[in-house]
């Protein structure tokens, strides 16, 4: 049996009609990043090497199986670096009596929950998500070469 199109998107429309200001947020902010995620391609490993398949190629066997793995480590060079992990969102320049060093600063992001009460007559507990950025993960590069890295964890976990 045929339904009638206009009732159909009376349903739709009547679903998609968020209950509280919070929830018209929540749509509002998230549904311009989840359609400019569905439209991205990522940067993968792979896409990387095939960008730069001479740097790939310049690698020695052991820093090649890194890489492909997308991991760091001490003595790798800033192209094998930006194979494994990407460029970095932030770059930072530092001297000392021991030298010059550069850190590369790579961002995370998570959603941080708000909960807070609303309501006068029938009182409910409402949520808001708030996008938070942070330090994920920094490599520190000396003479040329990865001479520290670490990683941190999500705050809140």
């Amino acid at each position: 049996m045929m339904q009638n199109k206009s009732a159909i998107f009376y349903g739709a429309k009547k679903w998609l009609r968020p209950t509280t200001g919070a929830a018209r947020w929540i749509i509002a902010g998230f549904l311009p990043i989840l359609l400019l995620a569905g439209c991205a391609t990522g940067s993968t490993v792979e896409s990387r090497k095939k960008a730069n398949p001479a740097a790939y190629a310049a690698l020695s066997p052991d820093i090649k199986a890194l890489v492909d793995q997308g991991r760091v480590a001490v003595g790798m060079t800033p192209d094998a670096v930006t194979l494994a992990w990407g460029p970095p969102e932030e770059v930072l320049h530092r001297g000392n009596k021991d030298g010059e060093f550069t850190t590369w600063v790579y961002r995370g992001s998570y959603l941080e929950e708000t909960r807070y009460w609303v309501g006068r007559r029938q009182p409910h507990l409402a949520y808001d998500y708030q996008p938070r950025t942070y330090a994920q993960s920094e490599i520190v590069f000396a003479n040329g070469v990865v001479d520290s890295w670490q990683t941190r964890s999500q705050p809140g976990n």
